[in-house]
């Protein structure tokens, strides 16, 4: 019997195949180095926007330049080398793995973040603790406004409420928040003796340790101020102190920070839970 000329043999057939498959994974590398590096882009404009636009305390924006460098070297190295394929499987599986319980682990956490981002406790509160932020040489920074203003609205309408404002001096303040906080709160009318002074703490934990030496912690209902991205992680820490009836106050938040503070919120968050504060 002749054979068909049109036929294709089966061996060279299965070098057709195999060619087309390494064709799809180009095609794969190529949006993933795309991608990538959409992303890492994104993280260095909104590194230099924060740094050169905003006025930050801190240098912790400086992470979205690092992330940016991240993206950038993995879209390079899946745009121009085949690296990948040549990893043993089980590197490439476990790497995968990795990364899916990463993203589960983060978004875990900012759910929990986000969801007590609109806490407003229920009237009559026997204490307002608000916790501190920088305070600069012209004033309460942006976030510290916030939280002082979210608070006298509680307070205007809870006139039995004393206040504690806690906070100490930083090294690039002027004075502690503590003082700042008072005097924002007096010139807004408040009553200087429903106002007691927190003024040595340097952190969350700190904050709520020093403020509950000041009032009955499993007794009294206490309302614990702060920013909406913080509230999670401040009454966690509270709660963990021994608050026994605790309520939450957020305050709002300048809208193009917070990308940045729900980052700089998870690494305190996992930082908390390893030191044993939450």
């Amino acid at each position: 019997m002749r054979k068909r000329k049109d036929l294709v043999p089966a061996e060279k057939n299965r070098k057709i195949i195999r060619l087309d498959r390494r064709g799809q994974t180009a095609r794969k590398r190529s949006a993933g180095a795309f991608l990538w590096g959409c992303l890492g882009i994104v993280c260095l404009l909104y590194c230099l926007v924060i740094g050169f636009c905003m006025r930050f305390g801190t240098f912790f924006f400086l992470i979205w330049g690092i992330l940016a460098v991240c993206c950038g070297l993995l879209s390079l190295l899946l745009a121009h080398r085949n690296w990948v394929e040549h990893l043993p499987k089980w590197i490439r599986v476990t790497a995968v793995l990795l990364f899916a319980a990463g993203l589960i682990v983060v978004g875990t956490i900012e759910a929990e973040i986000l969801g007590d981002f609109n806490d407003w406790p229920a009237a009559g509160a026997d204490y307002c603790v608000i916790l501190g932020a920088q305070w600069r040489p012209d004033g309460p920074s942006d976030v510290l406004k916030r939280r002082l203003d979210a608070a006298l609205v509680y307070l205007q309408d809870n006139p039995e409420t004393r206040v504690i404002v806690s906070g100490g001096r930083g090294a690039n303040e002027p004075i502690s928040e503590a003082e700042g906080m008072k005097e924002y709160l007096v010139r807004a009318g408040m009553d200087e003796e429903r106002i007691l002074l927190e003024d040595t703490s340097v952190n969350t934990a700190e904050n709520l340790s020093n403020s509950g030496l000041l009032l009955d912690k499993e007794q009294e209902r206490v309302v614990l101020v702060t920013s909406n991205f913080h509230v999670f992680r401040a009454c966690r820490i509270a709660e963990k102190q021994g608050y026994a009836h605790l309520e939450g106050l957020a305050a709002s938040t300048y809208l193009p920070m917070l990308p940045n503070n729900l980052l700089r919120e998870f690494l305190g968050v996992v930082k908390d839970m390893a030191v044993g504060n939450m």
